[in-house]
């Protein structure tokens, strides 16, 4: 039955309604019958809702179109509309709210008629009861309130993906930009290795040609220092030094008179005082001339101390012991190894001897240790035209004046070669050097 125990003012305005809390649910009701519809609004107000009532159709739907409701309440038979057509009105402008259809007869086209279009949320009967009602509307807005969220979250999700799929799109082009310059980086590195190597490569072919047996022996020191640096008695930066090292600490030999490096060589005592100056300095001169190839300051100092001696004698500038760099102190002992032209055992003999005045002998130590890994270099002499024996291995090619190869290197002389190439000296002098592997 209609709850009409409380007292109404059937006069006051249709839109007019009690107060209620901020933030209430918005309900809207339409029925063209005031008794009908005050009843309704209080007994929803009694509850805590914001009720707003109109007792025309038309004017309910210029309401609707300004204001949101969590629920609109209709009556069914009204004389400017029917109340479902109301309803699907109020669907198209506000889809959100909660629609409830009041009828006094619950016919089946009705009924099928508003399931099929789906613009009602429930049916409730006249006459209503009091508990169903509240309970109905409550419901009502629990789904507005549902629907209203799942929207908003979905419109948030439709956003954050929006917003993922364009981060990850731009991560992805950041991704591939970073890809792409680490590739020319990498790229850009190995030409750079490959031309630091090519550099290194061209300063001891250069040594070759000016004499080759101190190409020989830059090769040699390559392999010891090589060996030495895979060690874990150096850091990075030592490593590279000892490695660049060996490989440019001759270059300052370039240029001396050839006679005065055999001197050097074997005959010390054979040479004046100002030849022994010149080659004491051929250190600072490589540490020059390495510089333009590799300007690290400890490369330039080992190449430098490398002919310093353990006990302060050495050359060019008197270092001693931890003065001398580590590096320095070991290919030291490399270089006096691959220089001394002795047999293997002979030099080990030689090295362990200076051990402790012109050695580091921590540094003959590691020398020894890691000499056995290093396939030595064959000892190269050279001869006169007149000294080739058959048997004899040449140590470098021998050519023509015009270029043309008459004997390349490793070639085992025989008779008939050795009489070829005195035949060809006679005709066309042979200016080169003459180099058999001992």
């Amino acid at each position: 039955m209609i709850d009409l125990s409380a007292t109404v003012n059937p006069g006051a305005s249709a839109g007019a309604s009690t107060s209620a809390a901020p933030g209430a649910p918005e309900i809207l009701i339409v029925d063209d019958e005031p008794v009908v519809l005050t009843a309704l609004k209080y007994t929803l107000e009694r509850e805590g809702f914001h009720v707003v009532g109109c007792t025309s159709p038309l004017k309910a739907l210029s309401i609707v179109a300004e204001r949101d409701f969590s629920v609109i309440i209709s009556d069914q038979r009204m004389p400017e509309m029917m109340g479902l057509d109301f309803l699907v009105e109020c669907r198209q402008l506000r889809p959100h709210s909660s629609r409830i259809l009041v009828t006094a007869v619950l016919a089946l086209p009705t009924i099928v008629d508003a399931i099929n279009k789906g613009e009602i949320f429930r049916f409730v009967a006249k006459p209503w009861l009091r508990e169903e009602l509240v309970a109905t509307v409550r419901n009502a807005v629990q789904r507005h309130d549902l629907v209203t969220h799942n929207t908003a979250l979905q419109k948030e999700t439709t956003t954050l993906n929006k917003q993922l799929r364009e981060a990850n799109s731009s991560l992805e082009s950041k991704v591939r930009d970073l890809e792409a310059q680490r590739q020319r980086l990498d790229t850009a590195n190995r030409e750079l290795a490959a031309s630091y190597e090519n550099s290194l490569e061209l300063c001891r072919r250069i040594l070759t040609t000016y004499d080759p047996i101190l190409g020989g022996q830059a090769k040699a020191l390559v392999e010891f220092a090589n060996q030495m640096a895979a060690t874990d008695q150096f850091t990075d930066t030592e490593r590279h030094a000892l490695r660049t090292s060996a490989w440019l600490c001759d270059l300052g030999l370039i240029g001396m008179p050839r006679e005065m490096l055999r001197a050097f060589r074997g005959r010390t005592d054979q040479l004046t005082e100002r030849e022994r100056a010149m080659l004491h300095n051929h250190p600072v001169y490589g540490q020059t001339l390495a510089a333009m190839v590799d300007s690290r300051a400890d490369v330039g100092e080992t190449i430098r101390a490398h002919h310093e001696r353990f006990d302060g004698r050495g050359y060019p500038d008197g270092l001693a012991g931890d003065k001398i760099p580590w590096t320095a102190r070991c290919l030291s002992v490399a270089v006096g190894f691959v220089e001394s032209g002795l047999t293997k055992s002979a030099a080990v003999d030689a090295l362990l001897a200076k051990s402790g005045t012109v050695y580091d002998p921590e540094a003959v130590r590691l020398f020894l240790k890691v000499s056995n890994l290093v396939q030595l270099p064959k000892q190269v002499r050279e001869i006169l035209l007149h000294e080739l024996e058959a048997g004899m291995v040449l140590a470098n090619g021998i050519y023509s004046p015009h270029g043309l190869l008459l004997i390349g290197e490793g070639q085992p002389l025989s008779p008939g070669m050795i009489a070829k190439i005195r035949s060809h000296n006679q005709v066309t002098p042979i200016s080169q050097r003459l180099l058999v592997y001992m």
